[in-house]
């Protein structure tokens, strides 16, 4: 099998889709004076501290502000940057921005929009952790707030900026493997909803299979309420916190589908082209009211876009497999990303990636590449707020991928297929769907 797609003619086809290969770059407003980067960061522990430490190698990078809601987050913080201004209420961070050229958000999902938004309205470059929004609405307001803003944005999917998936999408796109109508997401993960029985099996970090009744003290450090922010008020439990134990409750997450699912549906959606699905349908155990899922699947219908077939996307996850894996039609990685194609399939993880049959493709000459290395995720986004290079995962790329994994999850809890009218943000067959697509967010907290 030959490949003659080169450079000039990839640049010929995706001519105006920026976005969809690394992120066409707006027009940027010019950085400090002085040729320092100033910028703020709002989580500080955890992710936060990881992103903090990575960003701050860059020696243009000044901290002139820090914040959590974790009291000892942000003291070993301000060890380390003791000239930066200190918050616990990102809201107060916000008073002033006359000094700053851009905000990190490492918080928990549920607050990522809120502390999204008034950077973009400020006009100030932004780089978001994963998921970008807890829901759908959220994401549409984040994307378009973006785009008006002009500033350079990246959520925080890492593995976009590594080499593997950039050759898989060389391939999916130089037509390797031929049409593809199929695809298939899995992950192993299968935290959530169960018994004690499987959470032990499935190495869940807590097993919990109803809200907890009564009430407990927060730690002195944490600020419980300034924590829930938009969230409904609930009282404090050790089954939300420390750790990442909130993600499986709907209140403050939507389980493994927003949190994993920005990672391995980022290759289908990137490679792919994916956009608004025309219909999403789930699968898996009766829905919960409070917490996530461990397993269950979503499929997801595409039209035709691009010179590309109309195909299906099923993401699975925990005990759900792609029927092809379980009858052991291709080799059982525990995670994976497989696209069918008429003439072959691609199989990938984060870190490689076989065509196959192997056999039919012994003598494959892999195309050009045409997509070029990444300087680093991180890196990429503060290169893009000092010269208006473009990111890889821009907001303009980012919402739409985090609205689709979003409607897995409203999919599966509403229980039936969705007919998706993306422009209006409507499940035009199932009007019960809104209320997991948008909710009015606790007294004191807004997006307007």
């Amino acid at each position: 099998m030959q490949n003659s797609l080169t450079r000039r003619d990839f640049v010929k086809q995706t001519a105006g889709a920026g976005a969809l290969i690394l992120g066409a770059p707006a027009i940027l407003k010019a950085g400090s004076p002085n040729g320092k980067l100033n910028l703020a960061f709002i989580g500080v522990g955890g992710r936060g501290g990881s992103n903090l430490a990575t960003m701050t190698k860059d020696p243009d990078v000044n901290v002139v502000a820090i914040c959590d809601v974790n009291r000892n987050n942000l003291a070993s913080a301000a060890k380390r940057f003791p000239n930066a201004r200190k918050y616990e209420d990102f809201r107060e961070l916000y008073t002033k921005t006359d000094d700053l050229d851009g905000v990190v958000v490492s918080t928990c999902e549920h607050t990522h929009a809120y502390a999204t938004m008034p950077a973009l309205k400020a006009g100030k470059h932004v780089y978001c952790e994963k998921p970008l929004t807890y829901n759908v609405d959220e994401a549409r307001k984040i994307t378009e707030a973006a785009a008006k803003a002009g500033v350079a944005t990246q959520m925080g999917t890492q593995i976009h900026g590594m080499p593997n998936y950039r050759r898989v999408v060389e391939l999916v796109q130089s037509n390797a493997i031929g049409p593809i109508r199929e695809a298939h997401v899995w992950v192993s993960r299968a935290w959530g909803h169960q018994s004690a029985e499987d959470a032990k099996k499935n190495g869940d970090i807590i097993n919990v299979t109803e809200r907890p009744t009564g009430s407990m003290t927060p730690p002195d450090y944490l600020n419980w309420d300034l924590w829930l922010g938009p969230a409904p008020y609930r009282p404090f439990n050790t089954a939300y916190f420390p750790g990442p134990k909130w993600y499986r409750w709907w209140d403050f997450g939507n389980g493994t589908m927003s949190d994993l699912g920005s990672h391995w549906n980022d290759l289908p959606f990137w490679a792919l082209k994916l956009g608004s699905p025309l219909t999403i349908e789930a699968d898996g155990p009766e829905p919960h009211p409070e917490i996530a899922p461990a397993s269950m699947s979503a499929t997801y219908q595409y039209g035709a876009r691009e010179e590309m077939a109309a195909c299906k996307l099923t993401w699975h996850q925990g005990d759900s497999k792609p029927e092809i894996w379980k009858a052991g039609k291709i080799p059982q990685w525990n995670n994976g990303v497989l696209f069918i194609g008429d003439n072959g399939m691609i199989l990938s993880d984060y870190g490689k990636h076989i065509l196959l049959p192997e056999a039919d493709f012994k003598d494959f000459n892999r195309p050009e590449e045409f997509i070029p290395n990444s300087p680093g995720h991180h890196q990429e986004w503060l290169n893009a707020c000092k010269t208006g290079s473009a990111t890889g995962s821009p907001f303009s790329y980012a919402g739409p991928l985090t609205e689709a994994n979003h409607l897995g999850n409203v999919a599966y809890r509403v229980g039936k297929k969705i007919q998706w009218d993306s422009k209006n943000m409507i499940a035009v067959n199932c009007p019960e769907a809104t209320q997991y697509i948008t909710r009015e967010p606790r007294k004191g907290w807004s997006l307007s």
